[in-house]
């Protein structure tokens, strides 16, 4: 087993639980060990599904209790990736913990995001060196915080000589366009996969639709996609980003109560399909690509993969999988490789992506107990 070993935490907008890989970066190439899927606890889950649903009301206790729960959640998934694969937290060089977003809004005065998971506790619990609070360092320098990914995605699936896109489908989407000679340019496309989880809870009490199989027998209603196509958002030029905080279950019904019938549940689920298919689409089609990669839990949606398959049609639509990483585990991969890039101050932080002044090397370390 190499020495040089990270793990990489995710929890995302999808509130479906953590990600966890087990990886090393050596030789410039990522290979992945172990992972390990832990679900959030039913009670833990609404809270942060209600923190970030009612911010205002929550109280400053609520949520320091909340990044304290989830940092030992966080340590606990670690020490169960670790134990999976009889590797000694000795073993691992640091974490790089992504954090549950419960807001992000870069554009109020003063900007704000916050992600909980307590770093000091994830390093205290599980004895490793640990890195968080990866938006902060962009945010002081005028950036969005988001995307974080992109000088990931650069670094394992860039082709000197070919343009790329990779599209990442969590609860929101979004994209990193990788051209030769260019600087590296993406932005949130809007929702993947949080409007379509959150229908699919509410009528079919499911936490998602698999494959798109409920959304297969439904009809996109045109007026309710026009109508959501026009939310300012979607018309914004990048840098732009976004959050669970603005596309949720209140934005939907807004929508839903400007027409003058409402369509059926399966219907509706169908035309969220075609909005997380069209704004990702109108973002790949401003560019003439060689590539256009999946990642994310979205690019196992089967229905969603055909439908923007069928708006590129000059370009092959494949996962992140015929790169050599699964696409489900892309996001937790790229947070151990932005602890990695920490610990050699390489800058992760890309101007032309986030709108920032300048780059920077992204992330708060918490050095492991001795």
């Amino acid at each position: 087993m190499p020495t040089n070993l990270y793990v990489g935490l995710m929890s995302g907008t999808s509130l479906d639980g953590i990600d966890a890989v087990l990886v090393d970066f050596n030789d410039g190439h990522t290979t992945i060990h172990a992972t390990h899927e832990y679900a959030f606890p039913t009670e833990l889950h609404t809270e942060i599904l209600n923190l970030i649903k009612h911010p205002s009301s929550a109280a400053f206790d609520q949520t320091k209790d909340l990044d304290y729960c989830l940092g030992k959640l966080y340590a606990e998934t670690v020490c169960e990736l670790l134990g999976s694969a009889n590797i000694s937290p000795k073993e691992v060089t640091a974490v790089g913990c992504h954090g549950q977003t419960v807001l992000h809004e870069p554009d109020a005065i003063p900007p704000r995001s916050i992600q909980l998971g307590d770093g000091a506790t994830i390093a205290a619990n599980c004895g490793i060196t640990t890195i968080n609070d990866f938006r902060s360092a962009d945010i002081a320098l005028g950036g969005q915080g988001a995307p974080l990914v992109p000088a990931f995605h650069n670094w394992a699936f860039g082709f000197e000589e070919q343009t790329s896109m990779i599209v990442n489908i969590g609860g929101i989407a979004n994209v990193t366009l990788l051209q030769p000679g260019t600087a590296i340019t993406g932005f949130d496309t809007g929702p993947g996969n949080t409007l379509l989880d959150l229908w699919c809870m509410h009528h079919k009490n499911l936490p998602y639709d698999a494959s798109g199989a409920w959304a297969r027998n439904g009809q996109c209603n045109e007026t309710l996609l026009k109508n959501m196509l026009s939310d300012p958002y979607f018309s914004r030029q990048p840098p732009k980003s976004t959050g669970r905080e603005y596309f949720h279950s209140d934005w939907l019904d807004q929508q839903l109560g400007k027409l003058n019938e409402t369509p059926t549940a399966i219907d509706v689920q169908a035309t969220l399909i075609e909005l997380t298919a069209t704004t990702i689409t109108n973002a790949a089609l401003t560019t003439r690509l060689d590539n256009l990669w999946l990642c994310g839990g979205g690019a196992l949606n089967d229905l969603l993969v055909e439908r923007i398959s069928k708006r590129i049609t000059d370009v092959p639509v494949q996962t992140t999988a015929a790169l050599g990483i699964p696409p489900e585990w892309v996001e937790a991969v790229a947070f151990a490789w932005l602890a990695w890039a920490h610990l050699q101050q390489i800058p992760a932080g890309i101007p032309s992506v986030t709108g920032a002044s300048q780059a920077a090397i992204l992330g708060t370390a918490h050095l492991a107990p001795e």
